[in-house]
């Protein structure tokens, strides 16, 4: 019986990584599909509902790129649909004029908490084992 090297024990655990995070993505966007919403646009929502008191309940879009997993281009689309289906909001910042805020809407915040306990089942469903063990 051969042995693993660490390269390939590493390599293995980093696609058990992946696995997990494609079929966690796919279940939460399944879930939410019903409600015109992905795994990426609840994560937005999600970070936003969440905003610190000093981000005054808004975000800068850089500042959603370093912890949404999307390029600028595409973390941009996202949120020009999320502001065209009345979600969000994006403004200018005073202090960079090439900064821009996005905040949640009251259409953004109530439909994050009604899609909420989807995306928490889900990713029960998805990583609860490993959770567990």
């Amino acid at each position: 019986m051969a042995v693993k090297t660490a390269g390939a024990l590493l390599e293995e655990r980093w696609r058990e990584i992946l696995s997990a995070h494609a079929r966690t993505m796919g279940e939460i966007d399944r879930a939410l599909h019903p409600y015109g919403l992905g795994a990426s646009d609840f994560e937005v929502l999600d970070i936003l509902v969440s905003a610190t008191p000093e981000e005054g309940a808004q975000c800068r879009v850089q500042n959603l790129a370093g912890r949404v997993h999307l390029s600028q281009s595409a973390l941009s689309r996202l949120i020009a649909r999320l502001e065209k289906d009345g979600l969000v909001e994006r403004s200018m910042c005073a202090e960079d004029r090439r900064g821009v805020y996005v905040a949640l809407t009251r259409k953004g915040r109530d439909l994050h908490a009604e899609v909420l306990p989807l995306q928490r089942a889900a990713l029960a469903r998805t990583l609860g084992a490993q959770v567990e063990s």
